[in-house]
C-alpha cells in the first residue's frame, strides 16, 4: 500500500484548556487500509480524526505537521466524515433526499435531478428499506440505526477516497452496531477506500480492521497490525483493554457478529 498521510509530531491544544488533547503524535496511514483508532474517552482519538478532517474549532493551537503525498483531501469531496450522533449531524428541517443529494450536487457538479438519482442510489447502497420513500422522509421519522445509514450515505455521496467514522456506532445497540460495522466494511471494500474508524471498543474493531492505533491521554501508545497486537500486545495499557474484552480470544464469534 502507498502512504496516504504521514503524521509528524502533531500536538493539539484546545482554547481554554491547560492540557493538550494530543501530544507529539507520529505515525503513518496507508492508502486503502482499514485503520481503527482505539482509546477511552479523553484519549485524543476523536481529536486526531478532526485534525485529519480539518474540523478543529477556531482558536485551537496545532503544532507539528501532516503530510499528504497526494495532496490534502478536500472535506466533503475527498474525505467523508460520519459523526457519533446522526441526530445532531443531520439537518432536521431538510428531507433525507435533500441532505444526501447536496454533497453530490456541490462536489460532483450534478444537477438536482442527477443528485437526487445519486441520493437514491446511495440509500440503496447503505441498505435502507424503501429508499424511494426514505428520500422524502425527515430524520426524526427514522430510527437511530437508519439515521446513521443516512449519514453514511451523505458522507459517501461525493465518492470520497477516505471515510472517517468517529464513534459512529457508540449510540446504537449491539445488534445495530454490528450491522453498521458490516455495512462500512462492505462499502469501503467495494470502493477501495481508506477507512479510519474511531472507537473505544477494541472488540468491535478487531473483526474488520487491518491495523489498530491505541491512544491514551493524548498519546499514541501502540500501533501495529490487528492480528499482531491482539496476539502479543506490547504495552500494559493495550493488555488492559484486551483483558476487558476477553471474548477476543474467540475471534470467530466476533467475525460472525460483524458479517
Amino acid at each position: 500500500m502507498s502512504e496516504l498521510c504521514d503524521i509528524r509530531g502533531v500536538s493539539v491544544l484546545y482554547r481554554g484548556q491547560p492540557i493538550p488533547a494530543l501530544k507529539e503524535i507520529e505515525f503513518s496511514i496507508a492508502a486503502g487500509e482499514r485503520l481503527a483508532i482505539i482509546g477511552e474517552s479523553g484519549s485524543g482519538k476523536s481529536t486526531l480524526a478532526r485534525v485529519l478532517a480539518g474540523l478543529l474549532p477556531p482558536g485551537t493551537k496545532v503544532s507539528g505537521e501532516i503530510c499528504w503525498p497526494g495532496g490534502r483531501p478536500l472535506p466533503g469531496r475527498d474525505l467523508g466524515f460520519v459523526f457519533q450522533d446522526p441526530s445532531s449531524s443531520l439537518n432536521p428541517v431538510l428531507t433525507v433526499g435533500e441532505q444526501v443529494a447536496e454533497g453530490a450536487r456541490r462536489h460532483l457538479g450534478l444537477s438536482w435531478k442527477q443528485a437526487e438519482a445519486r441520493a437514491r442510489e446511495m440509500l440503496e447502497k447503505v441498505r435502507m428499506p424503501q429508499p424511494e420513500k426514505t428520500l422524502k422522509a425527515f430524520p426524526h421519522q427514522l430510527s437511530g440505526g437508519q439515521r446513521q445509514r443516512v449519514a453514511i450515505a451523505a458522507a459517501l455521496a461525493a465518492k470520497p477516497g477516505i471515510l472517517i467514522a468517529d464513534e459512529a456506532t457508540s449510540a446504537l445497540d449491539m445488534v445495530v452496531q454490528a450491522d453498521i460495522v458490516s455495512l462500512l466494511d462492505d462499502l469501503v471494500r467495494d470502493a477501495r477506500m481508506t477507512l479510519i474508524f474511531v472507537t473505544h471498543d477494541i472488540a468491535l474493531a478487531s473483526g474488520f480492521a487491518d491495523r489498530v492505533a491505541i491512544f491514551r491521554d493524548g498519546r499514541l501508545v501502540e500501533t501495529g497490525s490487528t492480528t499482531a497486537v491482539l496476539a502479543s500486545p506490547g504495552e500494559t495499557y493495550t493488555k488492559t483493554l484486551l483483558a476487558s474484552h476477553r471474548d477476543l480470544t474467540t475471534r470467530p464469534l466476533i467475525e460472525d457478529a460483524v458479517g
